[in-house]
């Protein structure tokens, strides 16, 4: 189990925590997802997954989701 933090820009409400975390949780191996949200500043998204993930599978992933890690 591995575990990666990492930070995100341009979140604002809950809506975009939704978006973030269904489209991070959609990355195989990925079992948790958990988002400090910071309102229109960079927020802390915590991922857990069974192996290491690839960063541009996390980068594909959040700005698929409309935002983009900082």
């Amino acid at each position: 189990m591995t575990t990666e933090t990492y930070r995100v820009t341009g979140m604002t409400c809950g809506h975009c925590v939704t978006a973030v975390t269904e489209e991070l949780t959609a990355l195989p191996d990925v079992t948790s997802v958990t988002v400090d949200l910071v309102a229109g500043g960079t927020s802390d998204v915590t991922v857990e997954s069974g192996t290491p993930l690839d960063r541009q599978d996390v980068v594909r992933a959040v700005d698929e989701a409309g935002y983009a890690l900082a």
